[in-house]
């Protein structure tokens, strides 16, 4: 028997049984770490194949790197920026009264899971090159958000999920070491539930989760290369750290 999902149904779900999805998808994640925490950079997969491609300080600016590593290092600069905006938004003294109960138990969970993200990739990037080459803590500032202001606040995180969602569906093909494509994998469906969590706030009862604007004609999601994504997040300004990424496809 054919299997069929009734869009109705999934959009209008209560906010309650969509926490319990992300809770479960956040567990997956957590376990992934140890696929990568035993790899080194001896192994034969790609990783390290110029090495005056890895990340570093070049002229006194860090560089993401290129090659698999250079990837990695990509996706934990965008986590270090999930993280802290979260971190913001849950820790605002206006949290209580800016959302409802439900809805601050999801933001909760977006946070923790970034939080996750953003730790794994530290760990696993330290675990194949120098403490030098890996990146360090970046500035954040949202001069732009009013962590007060409910539209404000799941404005902008749909636009950053939405943008993580992207990167990491344009990323993949430039990955060639296969438990790095996988972890991959694994991370980007949880950046897709956490931007249909946000959409489904916004706008309820809508197919708005799913929306035109996300899903191409072909009914994939959008993907963006990573200088395509650099050049769009370095438009949001909220990261203050200088940072080149030259030899990202």
């Amino acid at each position: 028997m054919k299997n069929t999902v009734n869009v109705k149904e999934v959009s209008t779900g209560s906010l309650h049984n969509r926490r319990s999805f992300l809770k479960l998808s956040g567990l997956a994640v957590a376990g992934t770490g140890l696929i990568i925490a035993g790899c080194s950079s001896d192994d034969d997969g790609g990783r390290i194949k110029d090495e005056n491609q890895l990340p570093g300080v070049r002229n006194g600016v860090f560089d993401l790197g290129g090659g698999d590593i250079g990837i990695l290092t990509y996706a934990y600069a965008l986590e270090q920026l999930e993280a802290d905006f979260y971190d913001k938004v849950v820790n605002s003294n206006t949290f209580g009264s800016t959302f409802n109960a439900d809805e601050r138990a999801v933001l909760e969970d977006l946070y923790y899971h970034e939080v996750i993200h953003r730790e794994f990739f530290k760990a696993a990037i330290s675990s194949l090159v120098s403490p030098e080459r890996v990146l360090p803590g970046l500035d954040f500032s949202y001069s732009g958000v009013n962590f007060g202001n409910r539209e404000s606040v799941l404005g902008t995180a749909m636009a950053l999920e939405d943008t993580g969602v992207s990167a990491y569906n344009g990323a993949g093909m430039y990955i060639s070491e296969a438990s790095y494509l996988l972890i991959a994998g694994k991370i980007v469906s949880v950046e897709a539930r956490h931007a249909s969590a946000i959409r489904s706030i916004l706008n309820p009862g809508t197919a708005d989760f799913a929306g035109d604007d996300i899903i191409n004609d072909d009914g994939l999601e959008v993907a963006q290369k990573p200088s395509e994504i650099v050049t769009k997040v370095s438009g949001l300004d909220f990261i203050q750290t200088p940072f080149t990424a030259k030899y990202l496809p």
